[in-house]
């Protein structure tokens, strides 16, 4: 039960406890998705020099992203979401890095974490594309199976 008085919310402890509980949930689904094993998958092993060389070569005008410690999400989705997303002209597959090494629009700096939008393409392994970015794929990663609603709740 919540309640409210001059304005602010005040929880009852059943309601507190109930929200520490799906938060816990959450975090722990969360967790478990981000580090448990997945398929072990490699991308480039090039140097990032030749990967940029590459990357600008093929795609002269889009931004571009290296990373590396990286997650590739297939996502179960009912038939209707992929319709849906296939329409989009998009993939459901969403692209999660622990290791952002080089940005060209300097969105991440060197270091941080980021995840993709929907992939519009996904080629030799590494050329992980979106509508507004390739990311590149560095050395090890993995690919997991999750759900669309759980990608989203945590990122």
């Amino acid at each position: 039960m919540t309640l409210v008085a001059g304005g602010s919310t005040a929880y009852t402890s059943d309601a507190l406890t109930g929200i520490l509980r799906v938060s816990t949930d959450e975090i722990k689904e969360a967790a478990e998705l981000l580090y448990s094993a997945g398929e072990p998958r490699i991308g480039s092993e090039e140097n990032e020099d030749a990967l940029i060389e590459l990357v600008k070569s093929r795609f002269p005008r889009k931004p571009y992203c290296l990373v590396e410690a990286w997650t590739i999400f297939r996502l179960d989705v009912t038939e209707d979401e992929r319709q849906k997303i296939h329409a989009a002209g998009q993939l459901p597959m969403i692209l999660f890095a622990h290791n952002v090494r080089f940005d060209s629009e300097r969105r991440f700096d060197v270091g941080d974490w980021m995840r993709s939008t929907f992939a519009v393409s996904f080629e030799e392994g590494f050329l992980f594309e979106t509508r507004n970015t390739i990311y590149v794929l560095r050395g090890p990663g993995h690919e997991k199976s999750a759900s669309l609603k759980t990608v989203f709740s945590f990122f």
